[in-house]
């Protein structure tokens, strides 16, 4: 079989039913997500896809090198600030394989257009972790205007260059993307494709907004604006980003073989739908973790598929690896599971655990099969997440011998992984001062 060209999209803190594929409302202007909801038609929708984190930078990691992202010492920081920008550890060892840098190795060509929010120049960044190109921002947020993140600086890179473009990020991206598409499209090499917009992530600032932007620029948190319409607007100006890069794949004649991925880095935040789920950014509850996935690749993937398979962002990784027939480096075994077979046959099913740990509110979370351990704040709960998707009704004290065992297996496979270390960062945007608990 043809080697896969691939496109790998990331939404930045999109909510579980924001999408009208995942059940998501109309907005007042209409249909928020028609591509997406196409491509879901013409591909396949996972409804149990979850992040590696309920927070953006950690997500990153595991999503770059198919692995637990506690791994890392950067990736412990929940997230990575703009204050790392001078430290020399907090970020991606340009060392460590990572996908692009495994695909680059075996004929691909890559580039990231987008977010990378994974460490500074000079030590770290995405020229140095196996990309090719890139055209974005460093950091975690910026405005869409100015493209200046929270500490003020301008954030627009090419390559390793500062580079200065009027106009709105996301339809930036969205042309880099298509240029990308139409010159790797008559290559002899298939190409790997990193499209990480930011949208909707914060500040809510719509295609129409740049009005908004002098005021942004020092208020990226941007705690006294938005709603819901601003959102819903945000989403669908990448979902028309995506429709163009979906165009440029087809009047290149290569929509068929190349396989595209869509999903979110973490849950929602403050404008998100997140229904049935509860909770949110920086949650370990359904709300944090569970995020839309949609693959589309009409050579491999039938249409209309539903899979209720769970999986994980590090699992997106080694798919690609394997759809690539790219081998992972055996010093750095990968964490991720390849949904090849799911793909293939979306009726395919297999056990997948999974684990989390969070340093905020001390959260742990084992996922396994239908039931689910968590702990917030020192409380223990066990939910059966089949029947009660909304984490409502604690069973720990009917089936005490299940947590427990729960319990231990996440414990066991918490010695697996590296300790918190005490200078591990926790960086709340908001709290309760500034809006009632959700």
């Amino acid at each position: 079989m043809r080697r896969p060209n691939v496109i790998f999209i990331v939404a930045d803190d999109l909510g579980f039913a924001d999408l009208g594929c995942y059940g998501g409302r109309d907005a007042e202007f209409g249909r928020v997500s028609p591509v997406l909801d196409s491509l879901a038609s013409r591909g396949l929708r996972f409804t149990e896809g979850f992040s590696n984190s309920p927070v953006c930078s950690p997500t990153r990691f595991a999503l770059m090198t198919g692995r637990y992202q506690y791994r890392l010492r950067a990736a412990l920081d929940e997230p990575m600030r703009a204050k790392s920008r001078s430290n020399p550890l907090l970020g991606l060892p340009p060392e460590h394989p990572t996908v692009p840098s495994l695909l680059r190795a075996n004929g691909y060509r890559t580039a990231l257009i987008g977010k990378w929010h994974l460490g500074y120049p000079p030590a770290f960044g995405p020229l140095r972790s196996g990309y090719e190109e890139f055209f974005g921002p460093l950091s975690g947020g910026v405005d869409y205007f100015t493209h200046c993140g929270s500490d003020g600086q301008h954030d627009l890179w090419l390559g390793d260059e500062e580079r200065r473009e009027e106009g709105y990020l996301t339809d930036l991206l969205s042309r880099r993307a298509c240029d990308y598409v139409d010159r790797m499209a008559s290559a002899s090499s298939p190409f790997f494709l990193s499209l990480h917009f930011t949208a909707p992530h914060w500040p809510w600032e719509t295609r129409d907004d740049a009005h908004l932007a002098p005021d942004v620029r020092s208020n990226l948190f941007h705690l006294d604006g938005g709603n819901v319409e601003t959102y819903r607007r945000m989403i669908h100006h990448m979902d028309e980003g995506i429709g163009s890069v979906m165009q440029a794949l087809r009047r290149n004649g290569i929509e068929d073989d190349t396989l595209v991925i869509f999903t979110s880095d973490n849950g929602g935040e403050r404008f998100s739908d997140n229904w049935p789920l509860v909770g949110g950014k920086m949650d370990l509850t359904e709300g944090g973790i569970r995020v839309p996935w949609i693959a589309h690749w009409p050579s491999v993937i039938r249409s209309a598929g539903v899979s209720p398979q769970h999986c994980m962002t590090m699992d997106w990784s080694a798919t690609v690896l394997d759809a690539a027939g790219v081998a992972g480096d055996a010093a750095y075994p990968l964490d991720g599971v390849s949904l090849l077979p799911v793909l293939r046959d979306a009726s395919h099913a297999f056990a997948r655990p999974m684990h989390w740990r969070m340093n905020h509110r001390g959260q742990r979370a084992l996922r396994d099969g239908r039931w689910k351990y968590l702990r917030v704040d020192g409380h223990d709960y066990l939910f059966d997440i089949a029947a009660d998707a909304r984490e409502r009704a604690n069973l720990a004290g009917r089936d005490p011998a299940r947590l427990a065992s729960l319990r231990e297996a996440w414990e066991a496979w918490n010695l697996t992984m590296p300790a918190i270390p005490e200078d591990a960062t926790v960086s709340l945007g908001y709290s309760v001062k500034d809006m009632p608990q959700r």
